[in-house]
């Protein structure tokens, strides 16, 4: 994947994200060291290359709710339904 020293760190922060976990812009760049740097991780998320295989869809807004995705905000919940765990799932009413 190319991309500057930025977005290399940012994508490398997406690949670690496990699978049915979900992580913020904000958490992100308090991982590289500046809360402050939130939107500029936001950016960096939108630009992933590889969205399917660098799982960006697992970030979210601060408040939970979803946010950008290149594939449509529909296509985001779908994959973050698809990976969400079977207790979690049996836990909710709706």
């Amino acid at each position: 994947m190319r991309g500057d020293d930025f977005q290399q760190q940012v994508w490398a922060l997406l690949d670690e994200i496990p699978f049915g976990e979900t992580t913020t812009y904000g958490e992100l760049a308090e991982r590289l060291g500046d809360q402050t740097l939130a939107q500029q991780v936001g950016k960096a998320v939108g630009q992933n290359p590889l969205s399917i295989v660098v799982p960006c869809h697992r970030v979210v807004g601060k408040d939970g709710k979803l946010t950008g995705y290149a594939g449509g905000l529909k296509r985001k919940q779908f994959l973050l339904d698809l990976e969400e765990p079977a207790t979690v799932k049996a836990g909710r009413l709706f």
